[in-house]
């Protein structure tokens, strides 16, 4: 965090911003990852094709990027293989359970002043800094 520099921050969220808000005017679709890639699984038929095209753009755009400039991703996993294995079952859960993941919430869920919305970030937000408290506790992680 010695050289953070706020501009690719601020273009990456430009872009973010105007995906979604592109895929809701086309296809009257909110942007939330989970139920895009849900309906992957659960949808057949026309519906399939824009869900596919936007999974493989997520996907390609981190593997293109890691391309260009690998040393820009990075991560040090220091948890268990049945940790992250929970963790992702309970991220599952939460997001079914609030109808919606962090993208569809945060970001579009927010940008439309749901109220909804607003109390699914609120609640995901304090579970999250609650959960990562009580994890490194437990760990030993500073």
């Amino acid at each position: 965090m010695l050289e953070f520099n706020p501009i690719p921050a601020l273009i990456g969220g430009a872009i973010l911003g105007i995906s979604a808000s592109l895929l809701m005017w086309t296809n009257g679709r909110v942007a939330g990852i989970s139920g895009i890639v849900g309906g992957l699984f659960t949808r057949l038929g026309l519906d399939s094709a824009w869900r596919l095209a936007f999974a493989m753009g997520l996907l390609s755009g981190g593997l293109l990027m890691f391309w260009a400039q690998p040393g820009s991703v990075t991560y040090d996993i220091d948890r268990s293989i049945v940790q992250i294995a929970v963790a992702g079952l309970l991220v599952g859960f939460g997001t079914r359970l609030g109808n919606g993941c962090t993208s569809g919430h945060g970001v579009c869920g927010l940008s439309r002043m749901s109220p909804r919305s607003l109390a699914s970030v609120l609640t995901f937000m304090t579970a999250g800094v609650a959960t990562v408290a009580v994890m490194n506790g437990f760990s030993g992680v500073e």
